[in-house]
């Protein structure tokens, strides 16, 4: 169950990356970042 939460948090937050791509560059990298995060999480929770 947690692991497909992190996986919809991370979809959520890549989402973030894409619309805030061209006005703020910065907190899109952050995003992705955390989108990155949460999606290794995802991964190591279902092991």
């Amino acid at each position: 169950m947690a692991s497909i939460l992190l996986l919809a948090l991370a979809g959520f937050l890549l989402g973030g990356v894409y619309s805030t791509w061209k006005t703020a560059r910065p907190l899109a990298i952050a995003l992705g970042v955390c989108a990155a995060l949460a999606v290794a999480g995802a991964i190591l929770w279902m092991e």
